[in-house]
């Protein structure tokens, strides 16, 4: 499922891919995670490209945020579905002229577990833990949770709680070994650890955020591809739609679809039990929940990977309100941060 990209399809006649009204391909990220169920429900049901038609789909599989943006920088993807905080990194970094969230995809979902023998904030000084990159929106959540509690940490390392950015699929095993004492993780990880690691949950995110609601997964699409492509933005999200719609009406066929498309991704497939308690942890819904980005900036500033600047316009919910309405469904807020 992976594919290289170029700069533009105009720079690489090659690649598959038109410009103006010819476009033929459009290229979408997602991570194999829980939290991208909303991906990996509308590709396994075929929901994008039914909405997508002649446009043909082509997908590439990330880690985390700051390896997604860096593709999507370089134009080897078009949209992708992606944590919060790297959209606020490559938003402001490029002064707004990168990427704009289309929709949200996922909110709850994200914990961190520790090992037995730590069951207060106290127990983590001297601490290893670990987060799925740098700057991603867990390794965000886990800094500035620490700041609160009197804790310093270092981008580089050291601090009263050693942070050690980890692939997922690694963390584990080093949990297991005894080299980590716990990880801020997405879903399913967080039940991986505490089923298959005997780990447990030292913080659940949602319980720092009001009414337990705060976005886990945003679907993200290069400016300059919106910009020339409205057409299949639109149509894009309404495979995104589709595919958050079927999540809510199929709730027992669900963890099946999940775990299928898990395992065509990367090649094993989840516990039942596993799944079962990452699905309990999580809400799909298509708002972004961006009353909650002015806080994340504010958190991104406080750990130290991300610069200061605006994030007024990071939000362009014009095309999935107008496809709500058209539904009879209600409008989502951009929070007076972009359009809706």
């Amino acid at each position: 499922m992976m594919l290289a990209g170029c700069a533009s399809a105009s720079a690489d006649p090659g690649s598959g891919e038109a410009t103006g009204d010819d476009l033929t391909e459009v290229r979408l990220g997602y991570f194999a995670n829980v939290t991208h169920a909303p991906a990996l429900v509308g590709l396994s049901e075929g929901l994008f490209q039914d909405a997508l038609g002649d446009v043909d789909l082509k997908t590439e599989v990330f880690n985390a945020g700051p390896a997604a943006i860096e593709a999507l920088s370089a134009g080897a993807i078009d949209a992708t579905y992606i944590g919060p905080n790297p959209s606020i990194n490559t938003f402001i970094q490029s002064g707004g002229e990168s990427a704009h969230i289309i929709a949200g995809a996922t909110s709850g979902g994200a914990a961190l577990v520790v090992r037995d023998g730590i069951d207060t904030p106290e127990d983590l000084a001297g601490k290893n833990i670990a987060t799925p990159q740098l700057g991603n929106t867990q390794d965000v959540a886990l800094r500035s949770w620490l700041a609160e509690e009197g804790f310093e940490t270092s981008t580089s390392g050291g601090g009263d709680v050693t942070i050690t950015p980890t692939e997922n699929a690694q963390t584990l095993t080093l949990f297991q070994d005894g080299q980590l004492d716990g990880a801020w993780l997405p879903e399913p990880w967080v039940s991986r650890l505490v089923v298959e690691a005997g780990a447990h949950v030292l913080v659940d995110e949602q319980d720092l955020w009001p009414d337990g609601n705060f976005p886990t997964t945003v679907l993200l699409v290069r400016a300059e591809f919106a910009a020339e492509h409205p057409a299949v933005v639109e149509e894009l999200l309404e495979g995104h739609i589709a595919a958050v719609q079927w999540l809510d009406e199929n709730k027992e066929e669900a963890p099946t679809v999940i775990n299928d498309a898990l395992e065509e991704a990367t090649g094993k497939r989840l516990a039942d039990e596993v799944l079962t308690r990452a699905l309990e942890n999580v809400t799909f819904t298509v708002d972004p929940h961006a009353e909650t980005f002015e806080t994340l900036v504010e958190n991104g500033l406080a750990a130290g990977t991300q610069k200061e600047g605006s994030i007024k316009g990071l939000f362009d919910l014009r095309a999935l309100n107008a496809l709500l309405e058209k539904d009879g469904a209600e409008p989502v807020s951009a929070a007076d941060l972009g359009e809706e």
